[in-house]
C-alpha cells in the first residue's frame, strides 16, 4: 500500500500546485484550524509525509515538535509557500548545531 502526502496550506496557490502532483490537502488559517488539520492527517493510517506551509508551521511549533517525536506518526516536512522562504538562509546549518551540537 502506498503512503500518501497531505498538504496543509495557508495558500490556495500552493494547494493547487500541489493537487497537479496528485497530492491533496487543505487551506486553513486559523491555529485551531491547523491543529485539526494535523491530527486528521496525523491519524491517517495512510498518510506518510504531512507538508505543512511555514507561515503555518510557526502557529504550531510546539505541536509539530511533539508528532516530530512520535515514531508511529507520519513525517513532518515544512516548505516554503509561493512567497518564498520565510526562514534564514542558514537554517539548515543553525537546526544542525542546534539538534547535534556540531560545528559545520
Amino acid at each position: 500500500r502506498a503512503m500518501k502526502m497531505y498538504l496543509i496550506s495557508d495558500n490556495v496557490d500552493t494547494l493547487t500546485g500541489m493537487r497537479l502532483a496528485g497530492i491533496v490537502g487543505i487551506v486553513v488559517h486559523e491555529k485551531q484550524e491547523v491543529l485539526e488539520a494535523l491530527e486528521n492527517a496525523a491519524s491517517d493510517p495512510d498518510v506518510g509525509i504531512i507538508l505543512i506551509t511555514e507561515l503555518l508551521a510557526e502557529k504550531v511549533e510546539q505541536e509539530l515538535k511533539e508528532i516530530r517525536l512520535d515514531r508511529n506518526k507520519p513525517i513532518v516536512t515544512i516548505i516554503p509557500d509561493r512567497h518564498g522562504e520565510r526562514r534564514p538562509s542558514d537554517y539548515i546549518t543553525n537546526y544542525i548545531k542546534e539538534s547535534i551540537g556540531l560545528k559545520i
